[in-house]
Order: structure tokens, then C-alpha cells, then sequence
């Protein structure tokens, strides 16, 4: 499989008839604004493009979700959010019939959603659970783990939200949720299945619930959103403000790489050049080339910083890789936006 980045003539907001947005490190990091994340947004859907904020974060419900982007200058609606905890739902729906019962392991967020999906909450492996619903909350502790352990040992399906090992604060990176649900495959040597990001569920009921006919993705890692994205065959937007850095995607695999890659949210305002091939091996975008030599990403003299240098050097290492050319990760230097 390979993956290529695309050019748009047109500003992505202009393109495309929803976004399927991200949020910690896209909207938002941690309880801080992102720079120019709000009136890009704004800016958005004054030209036409709806917005339904996408997250693997569980443990809140839609209409805290929303509160916090409002909260934040953008004006959101309890029913343009989608959580992980709506799609792990959905995923018990695949195997559980109404009334069966589900422990779960994470915030209110999730509780309502397994709820509201008809389903008996429990709180322990003694009550004997059908399958075990895991998702993110801070006040998860030890006996919460134990239980799970308990019940997925005792044969109960272990479902998870999501199984992202961080999840970006306003102080850095902290555990996330596949980081905890880690502690429970490590009891009980039972992998579980996931309704969240990399898996396309989410993206795929955003997609239906609006009949969009050109989504596009946006989402700061390259593992979880935008592989989401590749697995769903959406096009996908990297933007450069959360987890996955301008040197991660050079060396991005097929599955995870972005369509289009943007510094911040203004990316949605902008057309995309594609990058292009030129002789010796360079490729180029705008005034930007880049291209391998010996197992190193070469640059074109200009510096380290620019997002066309940041497109040229992904189109040339993604060509080389695929190519059957090697890339070695030393050789590759940390490029900025």
C-alpha cells in the first residue's frame, strides 16, 4: 500500500462539506486554546463547511464537550460532538442484545452512552457482565482495574473506547486511555476489541448521521486520527499543533499517513500545493525541495522550517520508502512549520 499527499487548488473549507475535527491537540490542548483554532473554525463555516468535533476522550458527555469549546470561542452544539464513548456503544450493539449487562470502567460519559443504548450497568465482576466497556477518566484507580481484570478473566467481551497510550494536557503528555486498558491485557492476557480511533466507526457514523458526501479528517496524530482516516478512506488533514510532530510524518507508514498537512487550523483556509517531482530526485513544492540520498533526507539549503519544506521532504521520503529505498530515522532532521 502507499499514500501520497494531495493538492487542493481550492481552501479545504471550500472543498469539502464536513469536518470530522479532533480535539485535544487540534481544538484545544488540554484547558488552553490552540492559536488560531477559533477563528479558523469561525472562519470555516462562514464558507460553507460543517463542523462535528470527533474524540476519542470517553469520559465526558457531548454537552460538556460542547460547553468547553464554547467556553473556548467556538460555538458548539451537544450534536455536533461524537465520542468514543457513543461508538463503544454502537460496538456492543454488534454482539449484545438490550438488557444485557456491562461493566463499565470509565467516566459519565460512557455510562450515559452504554445506557442510553439500552444496556444494564453494573459496577462488578461479581454481577456477572456480558462484556466490560473501558474508557479514560482521571479518577480511575486500582479496584476499578481489578474489577475489569476479574470479569474479562471470567469471560466477559472487553470492549475499550479507544487505545490511545497519551493523551495531551496543558502540562505535556499524561497516560491515556490504552495505557489503562494495558494494565487489564496485562492481567488477563485478553486483547480487547476498540470502537475508537485508528478503527474508522466513528468517522463512519459521523459520515452517515450527515449524509456528508466529501468529509475531510482532521486530527494531530498520525496513529489514531489519521490512520482512522486512511482505514475508513476519508482524506485527512495533519495539523502540526498536537502529538504527531513534522518529523513523524516524513517517516509515517501507508496506513497512517495525512492526505494534506497544515501547521494549524488556518490550513483549512488555504489551498494545498502537491508536491512534484522534479530531476535528481528532488521534489518540490512551492519554493521547497527536498529528496533521499544514502538513506538521508537531503534539504534544499533554505532551512529546516516552512510547512513546503515539511510537504516536499514527506512526498520525497514517502516515495523513497516505497520505492524500496531505505530511510534511516537518524537521517531524517526535526523540521517546524
Amino acid at each position: 500500500m502507499t499514500a501520497s499527499l494531495s493538492g487542493s487548488e481550492r481552501p479545504l473549507a471550500e472543498a469539502h462539506d464536513l469536518a470530522l475535527v479532533d480535539l485535544d491537540g487540534v481544538a484545544y490542548q488540554g484547558r488552553l486554546p490552540i492559536a488560531h483554532a477559533a477563528d479558523s473554525l469561525a472562519e470555516a463555516r462562514q464558507r460553507g463547511l460543517r463542523l462535528l468535533f470527533v474524540t476519542n476522550n470517553a469520559s465526558r458527555e457531548p454537552e460538556e464537550v460542547a460547553s468547553r469549546l464554547t467556553g473556548l470561542d467556538i460555538p458548539t452544539e451537544p450534536d455536533e460532538v461524537m465520542t468514543a464513548a457513543q461508538a463503544c456503544a454502537n460496538l456492543l450493539r454488534t454482539r449484545l442484545e438490550p438488557g444485557a449487562k456491562v461493566l463499565v470502567v470509565g467516566g459519565k460519559g460512557l455510562v450515559t452512552a452504554v445506557a442510553e443504548a439500552g444496556y444494564q450497568v453494573v459496577s462488578s465482576a461479581d454481577d456477572g457482565p456480558d462484556a466490560v466497556a473501558q474508557g479514560f477518566s482521571p479518577e480511575l484507580a486500582w479496584p476499578d482495574l481489578a474489577e475489569a481484570a476479574y470479569a474479562v478473566a471470567g469471560g466477559a467481551w472487553h470492549v475499550a473506547s479507544n487505545r490511545d497510550l497519551s493523551l495531551p494536557t496543558e502540562r505535556g503528555f499524561a497516560p491515556g486511555n490504552g495505557a489503562l486498558v494495558a494494565a487489564v491485557v496485562a492481567a488477563t492476557g485478553i486483547q480487547p476489541d476498540s470502537a475508537g480511533k485508528p478503527e474508522p466507526t466513528m468517522y463512519r457514523m459521523a459520515v452517515e448521521r450527515h449524509g456528508a458526501r466529501r468529509p475531510l479528517v482532521i486530527g494531530d496524530r498520525l496513529d489514531t486520527d489519521l490512520a482512522g482516516a486512511r482505514a475508513g478512506g476519508y482524506p485527512g488533514l495533519h495539523v502540526l499543533t498536537g502529538v504527531s510532530s513534522a518529523r513523524d510524518a516524513v517517516l509515517a507508514e501507508p496506513g497512517m499517513r495525512p492526505d494534506y498537512l497544515g501547521a494549524d487550523l488556518r490550513a483549512l483556509l488555504e489551498p494545498h500545493p502537491a508536491p512534484s517531482e522534479a530531476d535528481d530526485g528532488w521534489w518540490r513544492c512551492g519554493e521547497r525541495s527536498a529528496r533521499v540520498v544514502d538513506g538521508a533526507l537531503e534539504l534544499d539549503g533554505q532551512g529546516q522550517s516552512g510547512i513546503d519544506v515539511v510537504r516536499a521532504a514527506c512526498a520525497a521520503a514517502w516515495s523513497a520508502v516505497d520505492g524500496g529505498a531505505a530511510l534511516e530515522p537518524d537521517g531524517v532532521p526535526e523540521l517546524t512549520a
